[in-house]
Order: C-alpha cells, then sequence, then structure tokens
C-alpha cells in the first residue's frame, strides 16, 4: 500500500489508511491494459473519446490540519515564513495537445536531420550483425542515446521496430560508428513508413490466443538467446515481448522452453484483466515451434534432460495442468513472434508485419 500510494507533500510525514485515504491505487496504467481494453471497444462497437490529460485536480476544503514548509535552500520573499497551514487542496488540470504516432515520426526526423534522406525498407541488414566493433570510431553517446530514448517510445505502438531498437539500445555506453549507422537505418525505415500501426477490426472472434518463440544464441556479445512473444484477442495483437534472456542457453529447448514460460506468464496476467470484463479465457493456445519444448510441458515426470532448466520456469508445467493454458505445434514459417527475435529480409520481414496486424492507414 505505501508503494502504491502517492505521499504527502510535507516533509517528514506520510499517508496513513483510515486517516488520509482509505483504497489504494496505482497511478499508472500498463499499456498492455489500454490495448485490452480497445479491443474489447472495437468487438464491442464502441465509440471511445479520448483526453490527454497532464494532470488532474481538486479543489476542496481539507478537514484535517495539513502543514507543509519550504525545500531546503528555497526563500521565498513574499512569504517568509517556513511553516504554512494548508487550507485547500489545489492541483491543476490541464489538456495536453493531442500526440499521434506519425506526429511524434515527424518530430524525430526533423530533431535529428533526416527530412531529406532516402528511406529503408528493413531494420536490421541480415548479413551485417551488431557487435562492440571495437575498431570503429566512437561517435556522441548523448546523441545516440536520445535517438534510441526517442525510438523506444515508439515501441509503444510500432512492434515492427522493437527487435531493432532493442538490439541498438544495448550498445548505449560506448557506441560506435556501425551502432549509429544502424539507428539511422531504423529511422529511415520510419520516415518510409510513418503511420503504419495496429489494427483493430471488429468483425474479428475475441478468443485468445499467443505465439512464442526464441532465436538461440542469437545475442553476439554474450551468446544468449532472445526471447519473442506475442498475445492476440481474435486477430488484435495486444502484447509483445522481445527480450535478452538472462541465462545462457546450452540446448536449443532450453532457449525455447525459458521463452514458452515467459510468454504463459503474460498469457496469465491478461487471463486475470479479462475476467473484469467478464471473459473466462481457460485453456488458452500458446503457439511453439519447438516439438521437444511441448513434450517438457506436457511430461509430468523431472526428467535428467530438463534438471538443468532453473526452476522458476517449470511454472508453465504447473499451469498446464491446471489447465489454464494448452500448447500447441506450429510451422516455423508461421510464428509471427519471430518478428520480435531476428532480423530478416524484405519479403519475409513484410509478411510478418502484415501477419502480425500491421497496416497504413
Amino acid at each position: 500500500m505505501v508503494r502504491n500510494k502517492a505521499r504527502l507533500v510535507a516533509q517528514g510525514h506520510r499517508q496513513e489508511e483510515g486517516i488520509d485515504y482509505d483504497e489504494v491505487f496505482a497511478p499508472v496504467t500498463r499499456i498492455e491494459a489500454i490495448r485490452i481494453f480497445l479491443a474489447f471497444a472495437s468487438y464491442m462497437g464502441f465509440i471511445v473519446y479520448q483526453m490527454d490529460v497532464k494532470s488532474a485536480f481538486l479543489y476542496g476544503k481539507i478537514d484535517e490540519e495539513v502543514y507543509v514548509s519550504q525545500p531546503p535552500g528555497f526563500i521565498d520573499p513574499k512569504y517568509p515564513q517556513k511553516v504554512y497551514k494548508v487550507v485547500k487542496a489545489l492541483y491543476g488540470l490541464h489538456q495536453a495537445p493531442r500526440a499521434c504516432q506519425d506526429k511524434h515520426v515527424a518530430e524525430i526526423l526533423k530533431k535529428f536531420d533526416f527530412v531529406n534522406v532516402k528511406t529503408a525498407n528493413t531494420l536490421i541488414e541480415t548479413q551485417k550483425p551488431l557487435v562492440k566493433d571495437e575498431e570503429a570510431s566512437n561517435v556522441d553517446v548523448h546523441l545516440y542515446r536520445s535517438m534510441i530514448g526517442s525510438l523506444m517510445y515508439l515501441t509503444a505502438s510500432r512492434p515492427d521496430i522493437m527487435f531493432a531498437v532493442c538490439a541498438c539500445s544495448r550498445f548505449q555506453v560506448t557506441p560506435k560508428t556501425s551502432h549509429l549507422s544502424a539507428v539511422k537505418r531504423i529511422i529511415r525505415y520510419l520516415k518510409g513508413k510513418p503511420k503504419l500501426g495496429l489494427w483493430y477490426p471488429r468483425v474479428s472472434s475475441f478468443d485468445m490466443e499467443a505465439y512464442s518463440v526464441s532465436d538461440y544464441a542469437g545475442a553476439n556479445l554474450d551468446r544468449k538467446s532472445t526471447t519473442g512473444g506475442c498475445q492476440f484477442l481474435g486477430r488484435r495483437l495486444i502484447s509483445w515481448q522481445c527480450k535478452k534472456q538472462t541465462i545462457v542457453a546450452t540446448s536449443t529447448i532450453e532457449a525455447e522452453y525459458v521463452a514458452a514460460a515467459n510468454c504463459c506468464g503474460q498469457v496469465l496476467w491478461i487471463q486475470n484483466q479479462m475476467l473484469d470484463y467478464g471473459f473466462n479465457f481457460m485453456n488458452t493456445k500458446i503457439y511453439i515451434d519447438n516439438e521437444s519444448t511441448i513434450c517438457i510441458v506436457k511430461n509430468p515426470v523431472y526428467h535428467s534432460k530438463t534438471k538443468h532448466i532453473a526452476i522458476r520456469h517449470h511454472f508453465i508445467r504447473d499451469a498446464y495442468e491446471k489447465k489454464l493454458i494448452q500448447v500447441l505445434k506450429i510451422h516455423t514459417d508461421d510464428n509471427v513472434a519471430d518478428l520480435l527475435t531476428k532480423a530478416f529480409d524484405v519479403s519475409r520481414f513484410q509478411f510478418l508485419v502484415v501477419t502480425i496486424g500491421m497496416i497504413n492507414p
């Protein structure tokens, strides 16, 4: 409760349950929860109105005695007293300017002087993976981090750039010219497709399904695998993951199993959220393109081949036994989560972008 509740702006004091507040809330909503709401609204045919708010307000008398003091080192000549009694609570409500994805892309192009550059069809060259490149020249670290930060903001609505941005963000300590070229290529790709975004069709089922995949030893720096996963409500993509695994997998099976466990955790969270909408998605389908991983999930015996896998990843088996999920085989060519784990040529990349549910308006 203390962690999720905002504290009073009074030095040395904090709110107490039952006196200052009765409910506990988190001030920030997960982006996946917003996508779930939008997917539900498209399925039901609701009209959704948006208002971007910079801050909320409350103007009313305070029943309790509340005192605040000036920050250390601050002196206001109009109010020389250091301690004040607060009579009314006043916060500001301001409507922020409407922001959209293509506007943010235009700001990136203008900020980094990419308005007149040529566009790119893909994000990363398949034949030139990103490495430390010790012999290359250093680049301005502040410029590099600024470009990465601007692109990370876009990943909330652009799963097509997720893998490339995550790959480039691993070199923020000592970026080289090759890394800067990779980031510039991402921006040139965005210049050609500034309005490409997720499409939530109304005419679609509302069943949940998920896809899990892993790029075994795909990270050239430490040979760790990359986890990829995505979750759909019908044809509506509501969540996706691209993350380098924390362990060094000793086999393809282990890397795929860790990725499947990560996908399972996200599925269970979505299942819990959908209960508030009146949907009980038991036996959610998780598609995996590795037959051995499916066998390990279904096999109740802890044989020697799975002992080296961390116990924390075995909860996927518990979820399977409780019939919260089911694991199904899918061909690698049909696994759309591949978009989040590696680089592809133009034809394969465009196919995955369309399949995952992204279109130009």
